[in-house]
């Protein structure tokens, strides 16, 4: 078989295209049953069923002999060479039923296999299909339509209803669902809407993706325009297309093992069979019986399943990934993935929602309900702090509210909180050192309770008005919905420990594990805690993957058997720094990706095992002359062929629920 990451020669030509080998494979069948069926009942003459064979010889050795030529040329001697020696052998001793028929199975199971090395290949360069070659560029008012190719940065695109997006970007003018499937494996299509201003695009991964859509996804219902933040060849399609072409070169551990053996196996090999061609000399044999026996040897020896055990699997189980938004970065990813029984998590944007959200609304002191939000919600619409924003918007949403415009002069008080002036009397919204500095007292009681929301995780705030505490408000960055559920499928398919690694306060790292069920919580953690943390942690456990956002966890996910990115379309530091890329920012996908790796790793065991069998039991007994090249040539391609189909399963991978 060919080597691990070089690009097989018979791609370059063939008759009838990239299947032509599969087609000559069939040829190779037809005409060796042809000549089986002629030599047994035709009655006809020596020639005519040894032409069969020979056009059989022909269509299945062409490919087989290209390569082996090559790899001659190159001074090595590898599968393909036994195995042309092997039917030119049996040729030779006039098997030449046996010979076609090791050709024919030769031939299939190298058809096979190229089929599931190239699948992961096809899967993301289908992709570059989906993309449009042109796009309608918006210039002084009109629309021309250019070459995708000839886009620049900062150019506006108009893309009409249920048309392909050509280029990455930001949507600068009206709204439409997006069918992200191609690139992020999302079933459902996203919403995506206009960006409210065009400051700060600079950094294409810090932008909102709820204004962001990528090339090769697809327009809904609404014709949108979009500003081009990348050209064609940076894509995240592109990069993508590029990744999964060097997939190959990350040989998985166990690749280059069976590649060490077999630099060496082979040779042996060559020269057993070449002292049993010689084995009359010392057993009372003639000398077509040693042959016979050398052939037969030789067939049996060949580790052609072993070859394709390994990178069949790998590549099936990538392709697999591929049509589910995840990229896996070679054989090494995938095979490290599926030991992995310790998983650490980021906490932000990871297994949280990555922003504020308002939990708690707990007026005091009998002040009314309803003119308390209202309050909250005039005062937090005038600051520009983060958790005054979410604290508007969600009270605004939460409550159906309206702005009274009541609200004026908003200062931040560093490190304390804000004060603003609400219909003639002075507001105070922060913590107990400010109510204390404006000379507010806070009751035991009400202390109490903001130590308790502290506990569980929470930011708390008093709200102050008329000189006395009249209620308090607390946000927290909420676990995802999905969660709990993916933390319980993860433990399902065998993740012993589960730690979240986190620069927040160690009481909302133990709120939010409590809550969805981690094994651990650390909190407290700078960027180089967080790789000590690592570093502890494979001390430990031996192997862990690092899950984050593949940018503020670089370093610790650099130092981790497996780095999973998730969110990573369109950000090339969680492409780049990543060993598994999870396209859509669901971490529901966790479950499907490990599963499919230990699956994966299961399925190359079984492989080698199948392979090694074969090649154990029947080398021994061809020796020993128990069996004729018939059926060595059977059991032996049988294998080869059990492997590949054994690897192709892994196609149809689903996780169990």
């Amino acid at each position: 078989m060919k080597k691990q990451g070089q690009e097989p020669l018979h791609e370059h030509y063939g008759i009838f295209g990239q299947q032509t080998e599969l087609y000559f494979s069939a040829l190779c069948g037809v005409f060796m049953l042809i000549g089986f069926l002629l030599e047994r009942f035709g009655g006809m003459s020596y020639w005519v069923h040894l032409s069969s064979y020979l056009l059989a010889y022909f269509f299945g050795g062409f490919y087989v002999a290209i390569e082996a030529f090559d790899r001659i040329k190159k001074g090595e001697f590898e599968i393909d060479f036994l195995m042309i020696a092997a039917a030119i052998g049996a040729a030779y001793i006039g098997s030449w039923a046996e010979g076609a028929l090791l050709l024919f199975l030769f031939s299939l199971g190298h058809a096979l296999e190229n089929y599931a090395m190239n699948k992961a290949k096809k899967s993301i360069e289908a992709l570059g299909k989906l993309s449009p070659k042109v796009a309608l560029i918006k210039r002084n008012g009109k629309i021309d339509e250019i070459n995708i190719e000839d886009l620049k940065i900062n150019d506006i695109i108009v893309v009409k209803p249920n048309s392909k997006i050509a280029a990455d970007g930001v949507i600068i003018k009206g709204n439409s669902p997006i069918n992200q499937a191609p690139i992020t494996g999302e079933s459902m299509p996203v919403d995506k809407t206009a960006i409210p201003n065009l400051d700060n695009l600079a950094d294409f991964n810090q932008i909102d993706r709820s204004h962001v859509v990528f090339t090769g996804t697809i327009n809904g219902d609404g014709s949108i325009e979009i500003l081009v933040l990348k050209l064609s060849r940076d894509s995240t399609v592109a990069r993508l297309i590029a990744m999964v072409s060097e997939v190959e070169t990350h040989k998985s551990p166990t690749q280059r093992l069976t590649k060490k053996f077999e630099k060496w196996y082979v040779p042996i090999v060559i020269l057993v069979v070449t002292l049993l061609c010689f084995a009359y000399v010392v057993i009372d044999e003639p000398f077509s019986d040693s042959l016979y026996r050398a052939i037969t040897v030789l067939v049996a020896a060949s580790p052609c399943a072993l070859a394709i055990s390994t990178p069949s699997a790998v590549l099936s189980g990538i392709a697999r990934a591929a049509q589910n938004g995840v990229l896996i970065k070679g054989g090494k990813a995938l095979e490290d993935l599926g030991a992995i029984e310790t998983i650490a998590f980021d906490k932000t944007g990871t297994l949280t929602e990555g922003k504020p959200k308002l939990t708690n609304i707990i007026p005091l002191n009998g002040y009314n309900e309803a003119d308390f939000v209202q309050l909250i919600l005039e005062v937090e619409s005038l600051s520009n702090h983060p958790l005054a924003r979410a604290i508007a918007k969600d009270v605004k949403n939460n409550y159906n509210l309206k702005y009274l415009n009541n609200a004026t002069n908003v200062n931040a008080i560093q490190g304390k909180g804000i004060s603003a002036a609400y219909q003639d009397s002075q507001v105070f919204i922060g913590n107990v050192k400010l109510m204390e500095g404006e000379g507010i007292g806070v009751d035991t009681s009400v202390i109490s309770q903001m130590e308790t929301l502290l506990k569980n995780g929470h930011t708390v705030m008093l709200v102050a008005y008329e000189n006395k505490v009249i209620g308090l408000i607390s946000v927290m960055d909420v676990p995802r919905e999905t969660a709990v559920k993916t933390l319980k499928q993860l433990k399902t398919i065998g993740i012993k420990r589960m730690i979240m690694l986190t620069g927040d306060h160690q009481n909302v790292g133990d709120a939010i594990a409590k809550q969805i069920g981690l094994t651990e919580a650390r909190g407290n953690l700078l960027p180089e805690d967080k790789v000590e943390a690592v570093k502890e942690l494979m001390q430990r456990d031996g192997k862990i993957a690092m899950v984050g956002d593949g940018v503020n966890d670089a370093p610790a996910m650099a130092y981790s058997t497996v780095s999973v990115a998730m969110g990573a379309a369109g950000s090339d530091v969680a492409l780049e720094t990543a060993d598994v890329a999870l396209m859509s920012d669901k971490i529901e996908m966790l479950p499907f990706v490990i599963g499919l790796s230990r699956e994966s790793k299961r399925i190359i065991k079984q492989n080698i095992w199948i392979s090694l069998g074969v090649v154990v039991l029947l080398v021994p007994i061809t020796i020993l002359g128990l069996t004729n090249i018939g059926w060595a040539v059977t059991f032996h391609e049988g294998s080869t062929l059990v492997v590949v189909l054994n690897a192709l399963r892994l196609l149809g991978f689903k996780v169990k629920e």
